[in-house]
């Protein structure tokens, strides 16, 4: 039976990742994760893709607020909104919602870092952002994650990536909030249903991958050759989309809690 080896939040969404040897399981996915965003004063968002900085910055969440840390920059204490804060209309690719406003502390601090009129948004409990009802029930909701909840890989499949390039990459290029052990590459494509401890999940649709793969999160620089990215879509991809896929796309079926090492029991 695979078993699950890594879990990962990022609780600003392209920061830095935060291993954990347990987490809770939400309806929004891992507790903490991706539920602050970076905006610019329009509501845009800003990722990693275009501002690879971004993957410096460690975010360590806590139950009232957010501690910010960055090369060259002093620390910082954000507190979570409180009830009545301003809010911002900000979107995500084809997405719109309305998120709370932190304080304008936070928004110089990164504005600072990353060189442009930046605001830092939350996802309160007003918040409301719908999963693609394509594959997803009407009840479904995500925080500030690109489309879903949360994302699971095996090692098997990084691995068989590796074999095919000149210079392996760690896993952390892709994100993952979940790490899968004693599977083959690619089981989780498949994967519809499964339990780790006593969360149930169900994947719902094949993660297509972006140049944010390229991005060496130690670094912050993207690779040159376009690697691993270049790799995998000479393999990974998939009609009709033909995007290139790695990973697969979960949703919560039934909240509860997680450790590494727990089994993942594949129900369908």
């Amino acid at each position: 039976m695979p078993t699950l080896t890594a879990i990962n939040i990022y609780p600003l969404k392209s920061c830095a990742g935060l291993p954990l040897t347990r987490a809770t399981v939400e309806p929004l996915g891992l507790q903490y994760d991706r539920r602050w965003m970076a905006v610019r004063p329009d509501g845009s968002f800003m990722t990693g893709r275009e501002l690879p900085a971004l993957v410096l910055v460690r975010a360590v969440p806590g139950p009232s607020g957010l501690h910010l840390s960055a090369p060259g920059m002093p620390e910082l204490e954000v507190p979570l909104p409180p009830a009545g804060a301003p809010r911002l209309d900000v979107t995500v690719w084809d997405d719109t919602c309305s998120a709370a406003r932190a304080q304008e502390s936070a928004d110089r601090w990164l504005s600072e870092y990353l060189g442009e009129p930046t605001r830092l948004v939350y996802v309160d409990e007003r918040m409301q952002r719908l999963v693609d009802p394509k594959y997803a029930d009407p009840e479904d909701r995500v925080g500030f994650a690109d489309g879903f909840p949360l994302l699971i890989i095996s090692e098997a499949s990084l691995a068989d990536l590796n074999q095919r390039l000149a210079q392996p990459v760690p896993m952390s290029r892709f994100r993952p909030n979940l790490v899968v052990d004693g599977c083959e590459a690619f089981a989780e494509d498949g994967w519809k249903r499964l339990r780790i401890g006593t969360v149930e999940l169900a994947g719902v649709k094949l993660c297509a991958r972006c140049v944010f793969t390229t991005v060496d999160p130690e670094t912050a620089r993207a690779d040159p050759q376009q690697e691993p990215l270049r790799t995998l879509a000479t393999y990974r991809r998939v009609l009709p989309s033909k995007g290139v896929m790695f990973g697969q796309n979960v949703i919560v079926r039934r909240p509860g809690e997680i450790r590494v090492g727990d089994a993942v029991e594949i129900l369908e």
